[in-house]
């Protein structure tokens, strides 16, 4: 992919490399994303994707890269399911930094040495300007009372709200009753209980949701959803403010319109119309179950298995690989059959043989199970999981598992599917969101939705604070960046002038990221606009926003939102998300600089100092 992007081969080639790939994500950024096809050319199938994560996962990266940015991006977002569209266009406009800097003869060690004081920057600015989830509710209380004060008696551009941060949190401790969970009053169409309710000092759920949803209501509803739904489900165990996303898992059904998508209890999946018939015998009765973790096949061994060298078996028997497989699969249905099996669940694949020959002696087996379900199912039912099917024994079946037919699809599709709902009764409960769709294509894409949002969540309890969001947080660092860069080139040293040089080119790839996650042709004049007339306090109350929607109002450019349809509602990000999106994009930007400086130049450490031209 990245053969045809033209690469100066005078420069450094890794760089440019990592600046291509960041210039591909730049439509799938900010809150309204844009759709993308991406066709195999051999094939001639294609994919339908909406994420940075996505479109990164369905390209043919084979340079090394290209999958160095893979392994980052897959990384980051096996961790946070949000932020990797920042990673990687924050990769490559600091790719562009590095590019600059080496092309004004600054050496690789002092570009390092500069953008990683250039982050530290920013993550102090991420430090101090981080808002307490306990305070997000009365802020937003606030803000909108203040709101309503602005729209009946109009007041001075100066005296909006200068510091309405701390005007609000003063006020809490006399509004503490007026502000309670019981009296917030919200236009959110999502619930308003708190993950809580035995502790009411604790963040309102709803006012937390509609701040990180992002643009995707939908999904966010469902994360709220089933985050009171374990609630509800574990109440007695609750014992901190976490949502145990572990016990969290989805379920995508074709051929049902999206309003149809919702949270239910239990681990709904698929089955096929042969499993569907097992199914319908086994429904609603406690059943005996097995657990294996590995792949439910003859050929599967365990991760780590070492084979016997060296060893030869004497003799004329020679069986042949299906015989071995025969063999094999009598001796497992041997086996559950003897132990009363009537549901066996693999983490891994099952072969083919196996659900037919199980199929036909009424035992049901399900695949690509997730280990949270292997976790509630053991704690519950007492089920001991193991490896192989062959080392099942009477203490690794479990007893009172239930299935229900939840829904029959097959009216909607040509082949008939069932989806059941396995429950376990206990208290390790599971909840499973449902995600459907009419569209196939855009199955996937919904259900990336619904990670992000409960991921959003999660970490935002789990930090306990969230950042301004919609380039407020950005606009703060570009202001500090900024302020260090003057400052450094008054000095009058030439260190002190290269290093306010590289901390301006940082601001200035923050920029570009503003103006991206805005879609606005305005962003950059309102930026510099901002930066000429700053105030901290108005941009964390979401000010920057604001002008941006008032400019949209004044000139037709901003298509992305309607002026009349201005969100009410400020927009925050994930703390930990961000920065490990900026500590990333760096680190991948300095391993790729590197690199190519070893293998391009030859430089060595001990000389690189004395390398920087003026």
């Amino acid at each position: 992919m990245l053969e045809s992007v033209i690469i100066n081969r005078r420069r450094h080639v890794g760089l440019q490399k990592v600046s291509a790939l960041g210039g591909t994500v730049r439509s799938s950024i900010g809150p309204d994303k844009n759709y993308k096809f991406i066709q195999d050319e051999t094939s001639g199938e294609a994919v339908l994707v909406g994420s940075c994560f996505r479109i990164i996962d369905n390209l043919e990266l084979t340079c090394a890269v290209g999958q160095l940015v893979h392994e980052t991006i897959r990384a980051h977002h096996k961790e946070y399911r949000t932020g990797t569209g920042c990673l990687l266009f924050l990769a490559g406009a600091w790719s562009r930094v590095a590019l600059d800097c080496l092309h004004r003869g600054i050496s690789v060690k002092y570009i390092i040495t500069c953008m990683s004081e250039g982050i530290d920057i920013c993550l102090d600015v991420c430090k101090k300007s981080s808002v307490s989830i306990k305070d997000l509710s009365v802020i937003q209380k606030c803000t909108q009372d203040l709101g309503l004060q602005r729209s009946e008696k109009p007041i001075k551009p100066n005296q909006e709200t200068p510091n309405v941060r701390e005007k609000c949190l003063n006020m809490s401790a006399q509004r503490k009753l007026k502000l309670s969970r019981h009296f917030c009053e919200t236009k959110s169409e999502m619930s308003s209980t708190v993950l809580h309710p035995d502790a009411p000092d604790l963040p309102d759920v709803a006012v937390m949701a509609e701040s990180l949803s992002h643009g995707c209501e939908n999904a966010m509803r469902l994360a709220v959803q089933a985050a009171e739904m374990l609630l509800k489900m574990n109440r007695q165990r609750v014992s901190d403010r976490l949502f145990d996303i572990s016990k969290v898992m989805t379920c995508v059904l074709p051929a049902l319109p999206e309003d149809c998508s919702c949270v239910v209890e239990g681990c709904v999946v698929l089955l096929s119309d042969e499993q569907a018939a097992v199914s319908h015998g086994l429904k609603q009765r406690p059943l005996k179950v097995a657990l294996v973790t590995g792949d439910l096949s003859q050929t599967y061994r365990h991760p780590g298995f070492k084979g016997l060298s060296g060893t030869r078996v004497h003799g004329h028997l020679d069986l042949s690989a299906s015989s071995k497989e025969d063999e094999w699969l009598d001796k497992v249905l041997k086996l559950l059959l003897s132990l009363e099996v009537d549901l066996v669940l693999t983490a891994g694949l099952a072969s083919p043989k196996v659900i037919q020959l199980c199929c036909r002696h009424h035992i049901l087996v399900v695949e690509k199970i997730n280990p949270s379900v292997f976790t509630a199912v053991t704690s519950s039912t007492g089920a001991v999981p193991v490896s192989y099917a062959t080392q099942l024994t009477e203490h690794c079946v479990g007893h009172g598992v239930k299935i229900e037919i939840w829904r029959d699809l097959g009216s909607y599709e040509r082949k008939s599917l069932l989806a059941v709902n396995i429950s376990t009764g206990g208290e390790g409960g599971l909840v499973t969101a449902v995600v459907t769709s009419c569209i196939n294509g855009k199955l996937q894409a919904l259900e990336d939705q619904f990670w992000a949002c409960v991921y959003r969540l999660h970490h935002a309890l789990k930090d306990g604070a969230l950042l301004p969001g919609a380039g407020g947080t950005e606009l703060l660092c570009v202001h500090k960046l900024l302020e260090q860069a003057e400052h450094r080139s008054k000095t009058g040293s030439d260190a002190s002038f290269y290093r306010g040089l590289v901390f301006q080119l940082i601001a200035d790839g923050l920029i570009d990221y503003i103006t991206a996650i805005t879609k606005g042709t305005q962003a950059r004049t309102i930026v510099r606009k901002q930066l000429q007339d700053f105030h901290r306090d108005e941009i964390i109350a979401g000010k920057f926003l604001q002008l941006v929607l008032e400019s949209e109002r004044e000139d037709a450019v901003f298509s992305a939102v309607k002026p009349d349809k201005a969100p009410a509602v400020k927009v925050y990000d994930n703390l930990s998300s961000k920065q490990e999106a900026w500590r990333k994009a760096l680190d991948l930007v300095f391993l790729v600089l590197q690199s190519d400086a070893e293998i391009i130049t030859g430089v060595v450490q001990k000389t690189e100092e004395n390398l920087m031209q003026l």
